[in-house]
């Protein structure tokens, strides 16, 4: 289940022929309103509003939408429990409330229209309204049972309209721009050009930024209400660890030293597993290429060690007769 929340209207008159008027509509409750007939129901709207003449857009509108896969379980008692719970953790109450059920989809909605004029005549806040929506939409869903929608790729975009579809545009670009940037500058550069702002939001008296938001026309959204994965810090570390793949690996000391044998002409071969022979009055030498794999026992002349060696040996002799 989700809430899909339009933005405020001033005009009851076009909200609820809209709701209450489509074919195949059905009225499950309304609180404070005559619905006998649809004049009547707006001019009791229109009525309450007065008691807050400076409060232009008065209208509150929300669609609440199940998945086709809920359809067996919604019945109207329970669409209606489950409205009326929505709007007790959305903070909207003591206020005249219609609920419109729809069937011209796929899918089962209810529409709720409901006067930001409360009967106090006090202002019901819409603030936050939109993450809000989703936060309460994921609890009742999970309290419920409901089906829960495994991604935006299966949303049907060509039937959004206001908020959602701008929002949907915002995420469709982004997803699309991003794994071709190097940075966040670049990826703000991109965006500008399909006509998308983004925002930093910093920490109060810094320049340490806290957050992200996009804007498209009259609409701005955060990054994480737009999507998870488009929090500011999971954007900045899907950059950087895509720009940290790209960077060359540094080389260790055996290679660097195998290439720069290689570029001055020098075979290299595997250190040979068999040592080779010591010669009377020869220090064994320690061989340190030998260490990194490079045997350059091959340029030595081991007869003219041997003759050098026993000529010595036969000199010695000599001296002491």
């Amino acid at each position: 289940m989700m809430g899909k929340i339009p933005k405020s209207g001033k005009s009851f008159k076009g909200c609820v022929e809209y709701c209450m008027l489509k074919k195949d509509a059905v009225i499950l409750d309304a609180t404070g309103l005559r619905t006998g007939e649809v004049k009547h129901t707006i001019a009791d709207f229109n009525m309450q509003r007065k008691m807050c003449p400076g409060l232009g857009q008065a209208v509150g509108h929300i669609a609440l939408n199940w998945s086709p896969e809920d359809s067996a379980k919604l019945t109207d008692e329970l669409m209606v429990n489950i409205a009326k719970e929505y709007l007790k953790k959305m903070k909207i109450s003591d206020t005249q409330v219609l609920m419109v059920r729809h069937h011209d989809t796929d899918h089962d909605h209810l529409h709720i229209v409901y006067n930001r004029v409360d009967n106090e005549g006090k202002t019901i806040s819409d603030a936050n309204q939109r993450w809000k929506n989703v936060k309460v939409s994921k609890a009742l869903t999970l309290k419920y049972g409901f089906h829960m929608a495994e991604g935006k790729d299966r949303v049907n975009r060509h039937r959004l309209k206001g908020a959602d579809k701008v929002k949907y545009q915002i995420h469709d670009q982004i997803k699309a721009i991003l794994p071709n940037v190097k940075s966040m500058d670049e990826l703000k550069k991109q965006l500008a050009m399909q006509g998308i702002k983004m925002h930093y939001k910093y920490k109060g008296g810094t320049q340490e930024v806290q957050g992200i938001s996009f804007s498209k026309g009259e609409y701005q959204f955060k990054g994480s209400e737009i999507d998870r994965s488009l929090s500011y810090g999971k954007i900045n570390k899907m950059i950087s660890d895509r720009m940290e793949e790209k960077l060359p690996q540094p080389k260790s000391l055996a290679d660097e030293l195998r290439e720069v044998l290689k570029q001055s002409g020098q075979q290299t071969h595997y250190l040979k597993q068999e040592p080779k022979p010591q010669y009377l009055g020869q220090e064994p030498k320690t061989n340190y290429l030998g260490v990194l794999g490079i045997d350059i026992s091959d340029d030595v002349d081991d007869e003219a060690i041997y003759g050098r060696n026993r000529r010595r040996q036969e000199k010695a002799r000599t001296n002491t007769r």
